[in-house]
Protein backbone atom coordinates (compact mmCIF):
# COMPACT_ATOMS: atom_id res chain seq x y z
CA UNK A 1 0.00 0.00 0.00
CA UNK A 2 1.07 3.51 -0.85
CA UNK A 3 2.30 5.43 1.76
CA UNK A 4 2.43 8.96 0.66
CA UNK A 5 -1.32 10.06 2.06
CA UNK A 6 -0.17 13.93 3.08
CA UNK A 7 1.09 14.79 -0.14
CA UNK A 8 -1.65 12.95 -1.91
CA UNK A 9 -4.38 14.78 -0.38
CA UNK A 10 -2.59 17.99 -1.13
CA UNK A 11 -1.85 16.96 -4.30
CA UNK A 12 -5.84 15.74 -5.16
CA UNK A 13 -7.24 18.94 -3.37
CA UNK A 14 -5.31 21.69 -5.72
CA UNK A 15 -5.88 19.93 -8.67
CA UNK A 16 -9.76 19.97 -7.84
CA UNK A 17 -9.07 23.50 -7.04
CA UNK A 18 -8.16 24.40 -10.58
CA UNK A 19 -10.24 21.30 -12.63
CA UNK A 20 -13.28 21.25 -10.66
CA UNK A 21 -16.97 21.50 -12.83
CA UNK A 22 -19.13 24.29 -12.23
CA UNK A 23 -22.28 21.68 -10.58
CA UNK A 24 -25.19 23.68 -9.24
CA UNK A 25 -25.01 21.57 -6.36
CA UNK A 26 -22.10 22.38 -5.61
CA UNK A 27 -22.17 26.43 -5.41
CA UNK A 28 -22.03 28.40 -2.08
CA UNK A 29 -26.15 29.17 -2.71
CA UNK A 30 -27.17 25.55 -3.26
CA UNK A 31 -29.37 24.72 0.08
CA UNK A 32 -29.41 20.91 1.80
CA UNK A 33 -32.18 20.46 0.14
CA UNK A 34 -30.61 20.86 -3.67
CA UNK A 35 -27.95 18.71 -2.27
CA UNK A 36 -29.98 16.20 -1.66
CA UNK A 37 -32.33 15.84 -4.72
CA UNK A 38 -28.78 15.96 -6.56
CA UNK A 39 -27.83 12.66 -5.13
CA UNK A 40 -30.74 11.35 -5.70
CA UNK A 41 -30.50 11.64 -9.23
CA UNK A 42 -26.84 11.02 -9.81
CA UNK A 43 -27.49 7.45 -8.55
CA UNK A 44 -25.83 5.74 -11.66
CA UNK A 45 -26.73 8.63 -13.84
CA UNK A 46 -24.15 10.67 -15.91
CA UNK A 47 -24.08 14.20 -14.69
CA UNK A 48 -25.24 15.59 -18.13
CA UNK A 49 -28.41 14.01 -17.93
CA UNK A 50 -28.56 15.36 -14.61
CA UNK A 51 -28.20 19.22 -14.93
CA UNK A 52 -31.37 19.87 -16.68
CA UNK A 53 -33.72 17.21 -14.96
CA UNK A 54 -31.91 19.08 -11.34
CA UNK A 55 -33.13 22.69 -12.37
CA UNK A 56 -36.45 21.87 -13.41
CA UNK A 57 -36.90 19.68 -10.24
CA UNK A 58 -36.05 22.67 -7.98
CA UNK A 59 -37.88 25.23 -10.26
CA UNK A 60 -41.05 23.20 -9.63
CA UNK A 61 -40.35 22.21 -6.23
CA UNK A 62 -37.64 24.31 -4.29
CA UNK A 63 -37.85 23.26 -0.79
CA UNK A 64 -39.15 19.60 0.69
CA UNK A 65 -42.67 20.87 1.59
CA UNK A 66 -43.89 21.84 -1.82
CA UNK A 67 -42.46 17.67 -3.38
CA UNK A 68 -44.24 16.69 -0.46
CA UNK A 69 -47.66 18.35 -0.99
CA UNK A 70 -47.65 17.35 -4.96
CA UNK A 71 -48.78 13.62 -5.50
CA UNK A 72 -46.20 10.86 -6.10
CA UNK A 73 -47.59 10.62 -9.59
CA UNK A 74 -46.73 14.15 -10.29
CA UNK A 75 -42.97 13.56 -9.10
CA UNK A 76 -42.88 10.31 -11.76
CA UNK A 77 -44.19 12.63 -14.17
CA UNK A 78 -41.10 15.03 -13.60
CA UNK A 79 -38.50 12.42 -13.15
CA UNK A 80 -39.55 11.62 -16.93
CA UNK A 81 -36.79 8.98 -18.41
CA UNK A 82 -34.24 9.81 -16.12
CA UNK A 83 -33.88 6.37 -15.29
CA UNK A 84 -34.63 4.37 -12.24
CA UNK A 85 -38.03 5.95 -11.19
CA UNK A 86 -38.23 4.62 -7.88
CA UNK A 87 -35.75 7.23 -7.03
CA UNK A 88 -38.78 9.78 -7.29
CA UNK A 89 -41.40 7.76 -5.41
CA UNK A 90 -39.15 7.42 -2.49
CA UNK A 91 -37.45 11.46 -3.11
CA UNK A 92 -41.12 12.04 -2.62
CA UNK A 93 -41.08 10.04 0.26
CA UNK A 94 -38.43 11.56 1.90
CA UNK A 95 -39.95 14.66 0.92
CA UNK A 96 -42.91 14.05 3.12
CA UNK A 97 -40.81 12.59 6.10
CA UNK A 98 -38.74 16.12 6.36
CA UNK A 99 -42.28 18.21 6.35
CA UNK A 100 -43.75 15.95 8.56
CA UNK A 101 -40.98 14.82 11.19
CA UNK A 102 -37.94 17.97 10.57
CA UNK A 103 -39.89 20.95 10.13
CA UNK A 104 -39.60 21.34 6.11
CA UNK A 105 -35.88 21.07 6.62
CA UNK A 106 -33.48 18.58 5.52
CA UNK A 107 -31.72 16.95 8.60
CA UNK A 108 -28.64 17.55 9.42
CA UNK A 109 -27.20 14.49 10.92
CA UNK A 110 -25.96 11.67 9.38
CA UNK A 111 -28.41 9.37 11.62
CA UNK A 112 -31.48 11.34 10.68
CA UNK A 113 -30.58 11.56 7.01
CA UNK A 114 -29.83 7.57 7.31
CA UNK A 115 -33.77 6.91 8.41
CA UNK A 116 -34.74 8.88 5.29
CA UNK A 117 -36.60 7.05 2.88
CA UNK A 118 -34.14 5.98 -0.17
CA UNK A 119 -31.38 7.71 1.68
CA UNK A 120 -28.44 5.11 2.60
CA UNK A 121 -25.18 4.83 4.23
CA UNK A 122 -23.85 6.82 0.67
CA UNK A 123 -26.50 9.35 0.82
CA UNK A 124 -26.59 9.99 4.36
CA UNK A 125 -22.71 10.56 4.16
CA UNK A 126 -22.93 12.99 1.22
CA UNK A 127 -25.38 14.95 2.20
CA UNK A 128 -24.14 15.81 5.85
CA UNK A 129 -20.67 16.48 4.19
CA UNK A 130 -21.48 18.75 1.13
CA UNK A 131 -24.89 20.20 1.99
CA UNK A 132 -23.33 20.39 6.74
CA UNK A 133 -19.64 20.57 6.00
CA UNK A 134 -18.85 17.56 8.48
CA UNK A 135 -16.40 15.15 8.25
CA UNK A 136 -17.49 12.19 6.62
CA UNK A 137 -15.81 9.11 4.71
CA UNK A 138 -18.16 9.36 1.50
CA UNK A 139 -17.58 6.51 -0.73
CA UNK A 140 -19.22 6.61 -4.37
CA UNK A 141 -18.14 4.27 -7.31
CA UNK A 142 -15.91 6.82 -7.77
CA UNK A 143 -14.04 7.85 -4.85
CA UNK A 144 -13.70 3.43 -4.08
CA UNK A 145 -12.07 3.21 -7.60
CA UNK A 146 -9.70 6.12 -6.97
CA UNK A 147 -8.97 4.75 -3.55
CA UNK A 148 -8.47 1.20 -4.55
CA UNK A 149 -6.02 2.33 -7.42
CA UNK A 150 -4.27 5.05 -5.89
CA UNK A 151 -3.35 3.16 -1.62
CA UNK A 152 -4.27 -0.21 -2.33
CA UNK A 153 -2.65 -0.88 -5.86
CA UNK A 154 -6.00 -2.72 -7.17
CA UNK A 155 -7.55 -1.70 -9.85
CA UNK A 156 -10.97 -2.36 -9.12
CA UNK A 157 -12.27 -1.97 -5.05
CA UNK A 158 -14.04 -4.75 -3.52
CA UNK A 159 -17.56 -5.82 -4.84
CA UNK A 160 -19.14 -4.18 -1.35
CA UNK A 161 -17.44 -1.58 1.09
CA UNK A 162 -15.42 -2.91 3.67
CA UNK A 163 -14.80 -2.01 7.30
CA UNK A 164 -10.80 -1.89 6.06
CA UNK A 165 -12.17 0.91 2.99
CA UNK A 166 -13.95 2.63 5.19
CA UNK A 167 -10.76 3.04 7.91
CA UNK A 168 -8.44 3.79 4.75
CA UNK A 169 -10.71 6.45 3.75
CA UNK A 170 -11.32 7.87 7.18
CA UNK A 171 -7.48 7.91 7.65
CA UNK A 172 -7.36 10.18 4.26
CA UNK A 173 -9.86 13.30 5.75
CA UNK A 174 -8.58 16.01 6.30
CA UNK A 175 -9.22 17.34 10.17
CA UNK A 176 -10.92 20.39 9.21
CA UNK A 177 -14.69 19.14 8.72
CA UNK A 178 -14.88 21.92 5.57
CA UNK A 179 -11.76 20.90 4.12
CA UNK A 180 -12.54 16.64 4.54
CA UNK A 181 -15.97 17.68 2.92
CA UNK A 182 -13.60 19.28 0.18
CA UNK A 183 -11.69 16.70 -0.50
CA UNK A 184 -14.48 13.97 -0.94
CA UNK A 185 -15.83 16.05 -3.46
CA UNK A 186 -12.46 16.34 -5.04
CA UNK A 187 -11.23 12.49 -5.32
CA UNK A 188 -14.80 12.11 -6.59
CA UNK A 189 -13.94 14.31 -9.03
CA UNK A 190 -10.88 13.02 -10.23
CA UNK A 191 -12.73 9.26 -10.61
CA UNK A 192 -15.47 11.25 -12.68
CA UNK A 193 -12.68 13.04 -14.76
CA UNK A 194 -9.10 11.21 -14.87
CA UNK A 195 -9.19 8.12 -13.16
CA UNK A 196 -12.13 6.74 -14.62
CA UNK A 197 -12.67 2.93 -14.93
CA UNK A 198 -12.76 2.17 -18.62
CA UNK A 199 -9.75 4.88 -20.04
CA UNK A 200 -8.00 6.39 -17.07
CA UNK A 201 -5.66 9.18 -18.10
CA UNK A 202 -3.13 8.29 -15.72
CA UNK A 203 -0.58 11.31 -17.36
CA UNK A 204 -2.71 14.03 -16.11
CA UNK A 205 -3.36 12.69 -12.96
CA UNK A 206 -1.73 14.68 -9.81
CA UNK A 207 -1.03 11.87 -8.08
CA UNK A 208 0.38 9.37 -10.84
CA UNK A 209 3.99 9.73 -9.58
CA UNK A 210 2.69 7.74 -6.11
CA UNK A 211 0.23 5.55 -7.20
CA UNK A 212 0.33 2.25 -6.15
CA UNK A 213 -1.63 1.06 -8.86
CA UNK A 214 0.28 2.70 -11.48
CA UNK A 215 3.61 2.11 -10.01
CA UNK A 216 3.03 -1.64 -10.25
CA UNK A 217 2.59 -1.61 -12.80
CA UNK A 218 -1.23 -0.87 -13.40
CA UNK A 219 -1.89 -4.70 -13.69
CA UNK A 220 -5.05 -5.89 -14.73
CA UNK A 221 -7.10 -7.30 -11.87
CA UNK A 222 -10.20 -9.40 -10.93
CA UNK A 223 -13.55 -7.30 -9.99
CA UNK A 224 -15.35 -5.28 -12.21
CA UNK A 225 -18.68 -6.18 -13.05
CA UNK A 226 -19.66 -6.50 -16.85
CA UNK A 227 -22.49 -4.59 -18.34
CA UNK A 228 -25.72 -5.24 -17.67
CA UNK A 229 -27.59 -6.01 -20.78
CA UNK A 230 -30.91 -3.94 -21.21
CA UNK A 231 -32.52 -5.23 -24.63
CA UNK A 232 -35.41 -8.00 -23.92
CA UNK A 233 -34.98 -7.49 -20.30
CA UNK A 234 -37.72 -6.86 -17.97
CA UNK A 235 -35.86 -3.61 -16.94
CA UNK A 236 -37.06 -2.27 -20.38
CA UNK A 237 -40.31 -3.78 -20.12
CA UNK A 238 -40.96 -1.85 -17.12
CA UNK A 239 -39.25 1.35 -19.05
CA UNK A 240 -41.75 0.73 -21.64
CA UNK A 241 -45.13 0.07 -19.51
CA UNK A 242 -44.51 3.25 -17.05
CA UNK A 243 -43.94 5.41 -20.23
CA UNK A 244 -47.59 5.12 -21.60
CA UNK A 245 -48.62 5.19 -18.02
CA UNK A 246 -46.61 8.72 -17.52
CA UNK A 247 -47.83 9.89 -20.98
CA UNK A 248 -51.79 9.10 -20.17
CA UNK A 249 -54.16 11.74 -18.72
CA UNK A 250 -56.19 8.64 -16.81
CA UNK A 251 -56.28 4.98 -15.95
CA UNK A 252 -54.92 3.06 -19.41
CA UNK A 253 -56.49 0.37 -20.58
CA UNK A 254 -54.81 -3.08 -20.21
CA UNK A 255 -55.09 -3.71 -24.07
CA UNK A 256 -52.87 -0.38 -24.15
CA UNK A 257 -49.78 -2.02 -22.30
CA UNK A 258 -50.13 -5.47 -24.32
CA UNK A 259 -49.21 -3.11 -27.18
CA UNK A 260 -46.21 -2.53 -26.31
CA UNK A 261 -44.27 -5.79 -25.20
CA UNK A 262 -45.85 -8.84 -26.76
CA UNK A 263 -44.29 -11.56 -24.26
CA UNK A 264 -47.62 -11.63 -21.93
CA UNK A 265 -45.58 -13.51 -18.83
CA UNK A 266 -43.08 -11.04 -18.91
CA UNK A 267 -45.54 -8.12 -19.52
CA UNK A 268 -47.67 -9.37 -16.43
CA UNK A 269 -44.12 -9.48 -14.19
CA UNK A 270 -42.78 -6.05 -14.92
CA UNK A 271 -46.14 -4.82 -14.26
CA UNK A 272 -46.44 -6.42 -11.12
CA UNK A 273 -43.26 -5.14 -10.22
CA UNK A 274 -44.05 -1.67 -11.05
CA UNK A 275 -47.07 -2.16 -9.01
CA UNK A 276 -44.58 -3.67 -5.88
CA UNK A 277 -42.37 -0.61 -6.04
CA UNK A 278 -45.31 1.81 -6.19
CA UNK A 279 -44.94 3.25 -9.30
CA UNK A 280 -47.67 1.99 -10.94
CA UNK A 281 -51.34 1.20 -9.46
CA UNK A 282 -54.39 -0.77 -10.66
CA UNK A 283 -57.37 1.17 -11.21
CA UNK A 284 -60.92 0.12 -12.42
CA UNK A 285 -60.55 -0.32 -15.70
CA UNK A 286 -56.86 -0.49 -15.91
CA UNK A 287 -53.87 1.26 -14.42
CA UNK A 288 -52.11 4.56 -13.98
CA UNK A 289 -49.15 6.33 -12.13
CA UNK A 290 -49.41 5.88 -7.90
CA UNK A 291 -51.81 8.03 -5.99
CA UNK A 292 -51.65 9.31 -2.62
CA UNK A 293 -51.79 5.39 -0.73
CA UNK A 294 -49.54 3.40 -3.47
CA UNK A 295 -45.93 3.50 -1.76
CA UNK A 296 -44.82 0.29 -1.43
CA UNK A 297 -44.58 -1.66 1.96
CA UNK A 298 -41.39 -0.16 3.93
CA UNK A 299 -38.55 1.72 3.24
CA UNK A 300 -36.45 0.75 0.22
CA UNK A 301 -32.81 2.00 1.05
CA UNK A 302 -30.46 3.08 -2.05
CA UNK A 303 -28.03 1.86 -3.67
CA UNK A 304 -25.83 4.12 -5.83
Amino acid sequence: MATAAPGQVAAILDWYRIHARDLPWRRASATPWGVLVSEFMLQQTPVARVLPAYQAWLTRWPDPPALAAAAPADAVRQWGRLGYPRRAIRLHAAAQVISEQHGGQVPSSIEALHELPGVGPYTAAAVASFAFGQRHPVLDTNVRRVLARMRAGQQWPARGSTAAEVAMARSLLPDRPELAARWSVAVMELGALVCSAARPRCGSCPVAGSCAWRLAGSPDSPGRRAGQPYQGTDRQCRGLLLAVLRDADGPVAPAQLDAVWPDHGQRARALASLIADGLAAEQPGGYSLPGPSSYPPGQARERR
